[in-house]
């Protein structure tokens, strides 16, 4: 499969907070609007791309609003800048505002929530390589598990408005509930598939909800709802089907896997701890095939990536 990227652009921005706001038990949505110089580097971004976030100079919260779980190391210094994609990105004339939804996991994400309307946010970005549409597609399959929601919630909204003619479905999975990355959720979830989840609804995307106990939508893992759509939808010409996941690598493995057995075009997006985002340290190698050969080389997930053909990535034994 053959994709075009416009020529990145990337540089050092300061960007001012305009809120952040709790989106859930341990979601933040954090809102950033960007002046006109950063806006012209941002002028070729493509849902999928990422930001290296520094947390460096951030403050620590006060103890009482640290989760337990991260006390012992709250207070750990922080070094290196963390990468982050984004869940909405809008142009205005000379401005661009961008949404980062994140989840507090360690002591850089947790200072991130000390950040008050009015500070400032220093990243370098945009990076990497984001999704593409092939020629010919019809119907865009997302699936996102977990935290992979920002990049492909950002990706929605694109083919929303440059490809109206192209028929959308969302997938949502996650263990349970509590851990649906959403940054607004319905009245109630519904134990059947079809659930209106706002986040896609405004964007006129129908969605479903899976979650591994059954707390909300399907029972199980996301791919079952995916694997159900494509077995009532067989008829469909593979060419014009065209599927896009981000989430856990064994989800993605299992995505994968599903869509090169029925010849379906996928990307998906991987995530790997990245020291520099910038190709520099060669820290976040992804096994890929070399085609037409059994050789597989590394490629560096910051650059190649975060968007890889699915039929490229060799993925692990625990993972397949």
């Amino acid at each position: 499969m053959t994709r075009k990227h416009a020529p990145r652009k990337k540089g050092s921005h300061t960007a001012t907070v305009l809120s952040n706001v709790q989106a859930g038990e341990c979601f933040w949505k954090l809102r950033l609007r960007f002046d006109s110089e950063a806006a012209k580097a941002f002028a070729g971004f493509t849902p999928g791309q990422f930001v290296q976030f520094d947390v460096s100079d951030l403050a620590i919260p006060s103890t009482d609003s640290i989760p337990t779980a991260l006390l012992d190391g709250a207070r750990r210094s922080v070094l290196l800048r963390r990468p982050f994609s984004f869940s909405d990105v809008t142009a205005d004339g000379d401005t661009t505002t961008a949404d980062l939804l994140y989840c507090i996991v360690g002591p850089a994400s947790l200072r991130m929530t000390t950040l008050r309307k009015g500070d400032t946010a220093h990243l370098i970005g945009p990076l990497g390589n984001g999704f593409a549409v092939p020629e010919g597609k019809r119907a865009a399959l997302l699936v996102v598990g977990g935290m992979g929601l920002p990049p492909i919630r950002c990706l929605a909204k694109w083919l929303n408005v440059e490809h109206p003619d192209i028929e959308t479905v969302a997938f949502i999975g996650s263990r349970t509930v509590t851990a649906l990355p959403l940054e607004e959720r319905p009245a109630r979830f519904d134990e059947g598939l079809s659930l209106s989840v706002p986040t896609f609804a405004a964007l006129g995307i129908p969605s479903m909800v899976a979650t591994d106990d059954g707390s909300a939508g399907h029972r199980g893992p996301v791919t079952e709802c995916l694997s159900r759509w494509l077995q009532e939808n067989a008829d469909r010409p593979r060419e014009e089907v065209i599927v896009y996941a981000c989430g856990p690598e064994r989800m993605l493995a299992a995505v994968a896997q599903g869509a090169n057995a029925k010849d379906i075009d996928c990307q998906i997006s991987m995530e790997r701890r990245m020291a520099c985002g910038i190709g520099l340290c060669q820290s976040c190698a992804v096994e890929c095939r070399v085609a037409g050969s059994d050789e597989t080389i590394y490629r560096l997930c910051c650059q190649d990536g975060p968007v890889f053909d699915a039929r490229q990535v060799v993925f692990g034994a625990d993972d397949a």
